[in-house]
This record gives structure tokens, C-alpha cells and sequence, in this order.
């Protein structure tokens, strides 16, 4: 008896032994199975819910179609939810969760660019692909020494690439020679647009003439905006928030400051224009991801399949969301089979993708090089100017 007890015993153990060393074998598992399990680390409570929430959407409209397509490889996309309540730690929890015990083959997300860095160490050590769409931090996929985080992407542009494309635009599509700055001494945000932006406009052949300072929370800006009057700039570039960027449009029109204003993705609320006032907002561009105005077949057809399945429009968020669930299919696809490290070489290798918020290819560092979004305000309305590629 007791043989047979501890021949029993001896069974047991050998079996959860081996469930346990499966568990971590994610993509052999999701290989033999009809479906391929992808996971979605995203806030759908606290502060970052709004993000979260429209990224889902986007990223389940995808799937959807992709499902009634065919899926991928023949099999079924089933993506796998967790609530990181908008917390660094709860994000961390639900990446190892997704990475170790869902048996997914990649995770996309998170929403904001810190949330996502916490989501990293548990991707990483499990060898499972981490794509974000919107952590625009120019840190999440390069470590502090510069070196290349192997299983982690990204399909939004990072801050610092906006201040390129919009020295680009100021240069080459406005003809403007020189320009004044003006940025948030503490947002890492604007110091970054800041920085690409003036090395990129003086590499063109053009001159900064004056670069000025304010912090957040700032109301009262006609000092500094009478200094940079002084120098006579064709252009003003302020990299910012709306919340000072519409007190600063607001304040140097009524000072006679009546250059056009550049500035980033920050511009991009509503209440800018609450701030600024509607007639304060002309000439004014930002970069943005995407714009409902735009009028390629593909953004049409997203806007109608959208409004059909959620009855609204999409913004950006929902249009991020919906390109990082197809960018995914199509590197599953060009992997062959549902593996781990199939699919990073093929994120790694991507190469003229067209989705709606533009046409990316991956660079060296993780980065997409993509097609930015211009958005131009007439009369206080945000409208789509043109889609801007990168200079090759």
C-alpha cells in the first residue's frame, strides 16, 4: 500500500512539474491550439481610463475584422484583457500574468509611456513581443545606455521625432528661414520637441533666432513674448500643453505677434480652443497622429467600420489601437507560425506598413519611421492639412 501511495505521490508531483514548466512555454502552447492568445495590458479605470478604454476599442474592431477574414495563419486572434488601473504596478502584475500564465504571444500596450516601461521587465525575461501605440517616451524601447530592448516596439512616433517633422514642415512645406522657440523648462515633453526641433531647422539651413523659457502653470506670458516679438521671427514653435500653449496663442495676438504658431500633439483638446478663443486660432499647426478630416480610402473605411460597430467617430487613441492590432497580424503572418521569436524578427523587420495613422517602417532602435499627421486650426476647428513623411 504504502508503495503504491508513494508511486502515486511521485505522479502527482512529476505532473505539476511539468504544468508548471508548460506554463512558461507560451508560444509552443498557443502553436497546437486554434487560437492565438494576444494580450492587452491597458487601463480601464482610474486617470488613464480614456486612453486605455479608446486604444481597446480600436484593437477590438481590428481583431473582428481580422477573425472574419480568415485570422491569421488560419487561426483565431483571442485577445486577452487585463485592467492595469492606471497604476505602474498593476501594469507590471498584469505583463507578468499575460506573459507567464496566459499564454499569450505578445502584449500590446500599455496605454502611457510609464505604464509601459513597468510592463517591460516581465516581457523581456519572458521572451514576449511588447508593442505599444501610444508611449511616446523616447526611453521605452532603448535602455539608459542606448541599447536596444530586443522584444519591445513601438507604432507611435516618439516626442522627439515631432519636433523633426514639424522643423521638416516649417523649412521645406512653409519656406520659412528662421524661427523663434519658446518650451516648458519642465516638461521632458516639450525639452525634447525643444531640442530636435532646433538641430533639426539649423541642419536645414535655418536659424533659431531666439530660444525662450516659461514653466507649467504659467499664466502671464507677454514678457517673454515681447522679447521674442523683438527678433522678428517668420515662425514661432512652441512645444507644449494646451492648457499654457492656448494662454500663449491667446496673449501673443493680442500683443501683435501674428507669425504662425508650431507645436506638437499636446495641442490636441478641445479645450484649446476654450482657452485661446476661436479667433485666435489661425494660422496654428501641430503634429498629430491621426485625423478624422483625412480623406485616404483607408481612413474612410476605418471611420465607417468604426462608427458602425461603437456608433461615434474615432479619435486618435481608437485609430493607435486599431493600426497595433493589424501591425501584429501582419508580422504574425510574415513569421509563419505564432513563436515568440519569429514574431520579433518580423516586428523588427517591418517595412512600409499603411494603416491609418500613417505608413511605418521599424527602425534600428524599436521606433517606427512613420507619417505624421499636420493638423492646421481655421477659426478655432482642427483641419487635416497633409500627412508628412519623414526625409529619407
Amino acid at each position: 500500500m504504502n508503495k503504491k501511495l508513494s508511486l502515486l505521490v511521485s505522479l502527482v508531483l512529476a505532473l505539476s512539474l511539468f504544468t508548471g514548466c508548460s506554463s512558461g512555454a507560451v508560444n509552443s502552447k498557443s502553436e497546437s491550439s486554434d487560437k492565438i492568445r494576444v494580450g492587452l495590458n491597458y487601463a480601464y479605470s482610474g486617470g488613464a481610463a480614456t486612453y486605455g478604454q479608446g486604444l481597446t476599442e480600436g484593437i477590438e474592431l481590428a481583431i473582428e475584422e481580422i477573425n472574419k477574414n480568415g485570422g491569421v495563419l488560419g487561426k483565431q486572434l483571442e485577445p486577452v484583457k487585463i485592467d492595469n488601473k492606471s497604476d505602474a504596478t498593476e501594469s507590471a502584475s498584469a505583463s507578468t500574468k499575460l506573459a507567464t500564465r496566459e499564454k499569450v504571444v505578445a502584449i500590446l500596450g500599455s496605454d502611457t509611456s510609464g505604464n509601459t516601461k513597468a510592463a517591460i521587465p516581465a516581457a523581456m525575461q519572458s521572451k514576449v513581443p511588447l508593442i505599444s501605440g501610444s508611449a511616446t517616451a523616447d526611453d521605452v524601447t532603448v535602455d539608459s545606455n542606448g541599447n536596444v530592448k530586443d522584444y519591445v516596439f513601438k507604432t507611435c512616433f516618439n516626442d522627439s521625432f515631432q519636433g523633426i517633422m514639424m522643423a521638416e514642415f516649417a523649412y521645406n512645406d512653409l519656406g520659412f528661414k528662421n524661427a523663434a522657440i519658446l518650451a516648458d523648462t519642465t516638461s521632458d515633453y516639450a525639452q525634447g520637441l525643444s531640442k530636435s526641433f532646433n538641430e533639426t531647422f539649423t541642419e536645414l539651413g535655418g536659424e533659431v533666432l531666439t530660444e525662450e523659457a516659461y514653466q507649467a502653470k504659467d499664466t502671464d506670458f507677454k514678457a517673454v513674448l515681447t522679447n521674442i516679438k523683438g527678433t522678428n521671427p517668420e515662425v514661432l514653435f512652441v512645444p507644449g500643453y494646451y492648457e499654457e500653449v492656448g494662454l500663449i496663442i491667446r496673449q501673443a495676438r493680442e500683443l501683435g505677434l501674428n507669425v504662425p504658431i508650431l507645436g506638437g500633439d499636446g495641442y490636441e483638446s478641445p479645450k484649446l480652443v476654450e482657452i485661446a478663443g476661436k479667433d485666435t486660432l489661425n494660422d496654428v499647426f501641430y503634429s498629430s497622429h491621426y485625423s478624422p478630416l483625412d480623406d485616404s480610402d483607408v481612413v474612410v473605411k476605418f471611420k465607417e467600420n468604426f462608427n458602425e460597430k461603437y456608433g461615434k467617430a474615432p479619435d486618435a487613441f481608437n485609430a493607435l489601437g486599431y493600426d497595433l492590432a493589424y501591425f501584429l497580424a501582419d508580422a504574425i503572418n510574415r513569421a509563419g507560425e505564432a513563436n515568440a521569436e519569429k514574431i520579433r524578427d518580423a516586428l523588427a523587420s517591418a517595412k512600409d506598413f499603411n494603416g491609418v495613422t500613417g505608413t511605418l517602417s521599424i527602425d534600428e532602435k524599436h521606433n517606427p519611421v512613420k507619417s505624421v499627421t499636420i493638423i492646421e486650426m481655421k477659426d478655432g476647428e482642427p483641419t487635416f492639412l497633409k500627412k508628412l513623411d519623414p526625409q529619407k
